[in-house]
């Protein structure tokens, strides 16, 4: 973590917001509806499920093929900030975002692109772990989108935090040339910045169908501006600055949870640590 500011207020009204967090409505027989992340109107993302008890998800929807790219602060985000306001870029998102509270966090990440089902997925790896696979499907969860995992580290003996990045629409959408731009930008030294909304999720099994009955804390960054920039960082194995607007109103976290973020950050990256092993490790430890 490079920077963190105090929360502040941002956004317009959800009419004129271009990104939205809504529920649909409740359904027959009184169940509550999904959780979506919703782009120019549409359903982009399906997000976790209220219960908290359900595993972790953003599950691209096939409404979403929307960025929500700014020319306007095109050339200060090619570079690096020192500060989450330099230049004007968070007031500039802002105006894409429903009003509420937001946490400003810049980041220096090293992405790692994934692809569901295949190695170093989540869905299939950790997740599994913990919940098991789907009781109906017979499947892990399944997110649709190839998706970056940029960090994860300890909260305690029997909870960790895992951080996503994902991408509105995927990799294979974004332009050759531009990613190659980057990349040759990157093995100069350049480190570009790329903006997020992002969101907190903490989930934990309600019963043990998996190996590892452990509390994850999801930090889930959705790509407001950077799709090239986050490939071709992965790409050349380079870092690249992240600027997140954590919405601290619409995860599923309590404000103390949300204010122990930054500290978590901050830590040592840690993999999970399962059984005994884990009881007697450090948030801190390397591992």
């Amino acid at each position: 973590m490079i920077r963190c500011d105090e929360p502040r207020g941002l956004g317009v009204p959800d009419a004129e917001a271009r990104l939205r967090f809504e529920a649909e409505p409740q359904r027959s027989g009184g169940r509550t509806g999904r959780r979506l992340l919703v782009v120019d109107g549409e359903p982009a993302f399906e997000l976790s499920h209220w219960c908290g008890t359900c595993p972790l998800l953003f599950r691209r929807l096939v409404t979403a093929n929307q960025k929500l790219s700014l020319e306007d602060v095109r050339e200060q985000l090619t570079g690096t900030l020192a500060e989450p306001g330099d230049g004007g870029v968070i007031d500039a998102f802002g105006a894409l975002l429903p009003q509420g509270e937001y946490l400003p966090v810049l980041l220096r990440v090293e992405p790692r692109l994934v692809i569901p089902g295949r190695e170093g997925d989540y869905f299939s790896g950790e997740q599994v772990d913990s919940w098991g696979i789907d009781q109906f499907w017979g499947l892990p969860e399944y997110p649709h989108t190839p998706y970056y995992r940029t960090f994860e580290t300890a909260v305690d003996a029997s909870a960790h935090l895992y951080e996503f990045v994902v991408p509105m629409v995927p990799p294979t959408w974004n332009d050759r040339e531009r990613v190659e731009e980057y990349v040759e930008l990157m093995d100069r030294g350049a480190v570009p910045t790329a903006v997020a909304v992002s969101t907190l999720d903490v989930c934990e099994p309600a019963i043990a169908f998996g190996d590892d009955q452990s509390q994850h804390w999801g930090l889930t960054h959705f790509l407001l501006d950077g799709h090239h920039k986050l490939e071709a960082a992965a790409t050349a194995g380079r870092p690249v600055q992240l600027l997140s607007l954590l919405a601290l109103g619409e995860g599923l976290a309590s404000a103390d949870d949300c204010a122990r973020l930054p500290a978590l950050r901050a830590q040592p990256r840690s993999a999970r640590t399962q059984g005994p092993a884990a009881q007697g490790s450090s948030p801190a430890d390397p591992r």
